[in-house]
């Protein structure tokens, strides 16, 4: 990108010492409460156990059927909350959101969540029952013990991965339950929450052997179940995938195409809307605006959050962090006294614009003016050619104070906001 910039002229001359910047005059007692006051942040716990590897899987998770070690991984996870809490000294930062993302976490046991839970609050500033506590499940690791004993600890979201409820595509995605199954988890789940948690179920658009009648059907289903949100994932043929072997390679089973995948969103765009099914990002949608995942929102407008557990990544600061992916190194790692960290990344001040409008803008809408007082920059003058663009193609509209998402920008899923990235990167 080439920016204009107007010719000045100089005019030397010695002008005396300035010692700081911006000058003391400008400087508010009020600017201390940032620095004085604890940030929040969020908390990630990653549990990698499954009882079988979906074909669609592109995650770190293990088979239990091959290793058998919930146990000692438990007990390993809750060290490390507290080396952690105690290294990076997060013991007293305000807790916004915590979730339990695998893997399967419904898979543990009830005393499993007893234990990790416990040491959470032992070592953090754990919150009250107005902050968001989301858990990760699966149908066929759901029962009515495991609801109550969460319902119990605080949880007060559920996010279950449904995928779809037509069997002969739930059989072709690898996945272990069928649509019975799928609806006995749900009505638990609900009777176990008694109107005091949140339910989520994700579905997967572009499944192997969808067609346009298979898609309104299981979205129907979800629909008619009455959670309270429904999140639809576009299905991507990662190269370490079954279905990528078997769909792409080898072409085995057949994958929709692009058209047909990007027609069943807009169909469920359509349904959404119809029966008040309000977005709160391009892919999740919640019944008369009455749930969001907390964390979620939190992490991608720039809240610090910190992973816990086996190839569980966080932020703090500028600074990306994530533990080891390999299960052997990470027991032995955690009991010699050393957190499982592996890697890290370090983001300068353009990354971390372009990170904040590419994640940023997955919440729909953009507030420019916290944008420009995060990073003293005006971005709808430092992208405006982009964001013309966008806006003559009615992927957006754009204020003074935000950009947002139109419902064709919706649909396009991350397209907005990797095209005013790519742009910022040219800045370079």
């Amino acid at each position: 990108m080439t920016l204009t910039v107007e010719p000045i002229t100089l005019s030397p001359q010695r002008i005396p010492l300035i010692p700081n910047y911006p000058p003391f005059r400008q400087w508010r007692k009020e600017a201390l409460q940032e620095k004085l006051q604890e940030q929040p942040m969020c908390i990630y716990v990653h549990i990698p156990f499954c009882t079988q590897r979906c074909a669609f899987c592109y995650y770190k998770t293990v088979d239990l059927k091959e290793r058998p070690e919930v146990e000692g991984y438990v007990a390993d996870l809750c060290q490390e909350i507290k080396m952690a809490a105690d290294r990076f000294q997060l013991g007293n930062r305000p807790i916004h959101a915590v979730y339990f993302g695998g893997g399967t976490p419904t898979l543990l046991l009830e005393h499993h969540f007893v234990q990790i839970v416990e040491s959470l609050r032992e070592n953090f500033k754990f919150f009250d029952d107005r902050k968001q506590f989301s858990v990760e499940a699966e149908p066929l690791t759901v029962s009515k013990s495991k609801m109550e004993v969460l319902a119990q600890l605080g949880v007060n979201r559920l996010s279950m991965g449904v995928q779809s409820f037509n069997n002969k595509i739930i059989k072709l995605s690898g996945r272990g339950h069928d649509e019975k199954q799928a609806y006995r988890a749900i009505d638990i789940a609900q009777k176990a929450g008694q109107g005091k948690w949140a339910i989520n179920i994700d579905l997967l658009s572009g499944l192997a052997g969808e067609t346009q009648e298979t898609w309104k059907d299981s979205l129907e289903c979800a629909i008619n179940t009455g959670v309270e949100s429904i999140t639809v994932y576009k299905m991507e043929a990662f190269a370490n995938t079954g279905v990528y072997k078997t769909g792409v390679r080898e072409e085995i089973i057949q994958l929709p195409a692009e058209e047909e995948e990007l027609q069943f969103m807009q169909y469920a765009m359509e349904r959404f809307e119809q029966t008040n099914y309000i977005p709160w990002s391009f892919f999740t949608y919640t019944k008369n605006g009455s749930d969001k995942s907390e964390y979620i929102a939190n992490i991608w407008r720039g809240m610090d959050f910190y992973g816990l557990g086996v190839s569980a990544f966080g932020c703090l600061g500028d600074v990306l962090i994530q533990n080891t992916s390999d299960l052997e190194k990470y027991a032995p790692t955690i009991e010699s006294g050393e957190l499982p960290l592996s890697r890290g990344y370090c983001y300068n001040s353009l990354e971390r614009m372009i990170r904040d409008v590419l994640l940023g803008m997955k919440l729909l809408t953009l507030d420019l003016k916290a944008f420009q007082k995060k990073h003293g920059f005006k971005l709808e003058s430092i992208c405006s050619t982009p964001l013309k663009q966008l806006k003559s193609q009615d992927f957006i509209s754009v204020s003074d104070t935000e950009i947002k998402l139109t419902s064709k920008g919706i649909l396009y899923g991350d397209y907005v906001g990797k095209t005013l990235a790519d742009y910022l990167k040219e800045m370079r």
